[in-house]
Parts: structure tokens; sequence; C-alpha cells
């Protein structure tokens, strides 16, 4: 529980610099649409971590078919959101050619989402099959 109060802690003081550091640059409306897509991504990645709570893990296991808040629609809002962040983050930034890292992480999201996936179902069987037909991705 230790080590994900911590990363939970990482992630925020990291957006809170972050939001230092661009409050000294211009606002032009690429900034704002920037910010406007990864701030409310952000805050539901924060959600998403908090209500993962102790299954929180950076290696894919199965300790706990959480199947509330956001989980209820999305089965892993944590890379859905992440992703949404980065985007407003590259839109933020103004530099198409980070597009080039997102054209990365996406598949590479999709590839971890299936691993974790097959590890679920391992463990909670038909929980994990029904709890699969009833969210997106």
């Amino acid at each position: 529980m230790k080590l994900n109060i911590v990363t939970l802690i990482a992630v925020v003081v990291g957006a809170f610099l972050f939001a230092a550091y661009s409050m000294s640059l211009a606002w032009t409306p690429l900034r704002i649409a920037g910010v406007a897509v990864a701030l409310p991504a952000f805050i539901m990645f924060c959600i998403a971590r908090v209500q993962l709570g102790r299954s929180f893990s950076v290696e894919a296991k199965a300790t706990e078919l959480v199947t509330t808040g956001v989980y209820s629609k999305i089965r892993n809002p944590i890379y859905v959101f992440g992703a949404i962040m980065t985007l407003g983050v590259i839109i933020w930034a103004g530099k198409p050619v980070l597009l080039l890292f997102y054209v990365v992480l996406i598949p590479l999201q999709v590839v971890r989402a299936r691993k974790e996936s097959r590890i679920l179902e391992a463990k909670f069987g038909d929980a994990y099959l029904e709890y699969k037909k009833k969210t997106w991705f």
C-alpha cells in the first residue's frame, strides 16, 4: 500500500510542477486546448488510480477484481485517461513530432491491457468474463 501512495503522490507532484512551469508560458489557443484535454483526463486518471487501491501494480498480477466506480464502465481507465492526458500534453506542447511517441504508446497500452486481461481471466474466470462483457477496453 505504501508504494501505491508514493506513486500517486509522485504523479500529483509532477502535475503541479508541470502546471507551475506552464504558468510562465504564453496561453496560446493550442496550449488552452491541450490543458482542456489533459486536465480532465488527469483528474479521471487520479480517480481511477485511487479506486484501484491496492490492486495497482506495475507488473500485471491479479490481486482483486475491481469493478466499481470508473472500473464499472472501463476495464483499463488508467491506460485510457493516461493516453488522453498524454495527447493533451502533446497538443499543449504544439510539437507534432511528439505524435510519434503517441503512435508507439497506444499499441503498447493495448498489449499491456491484453496481458492483464489474460491474467485476470485465469484468476477470476467467469466473474472476469462477465465483467468484461459489461465494460469497454
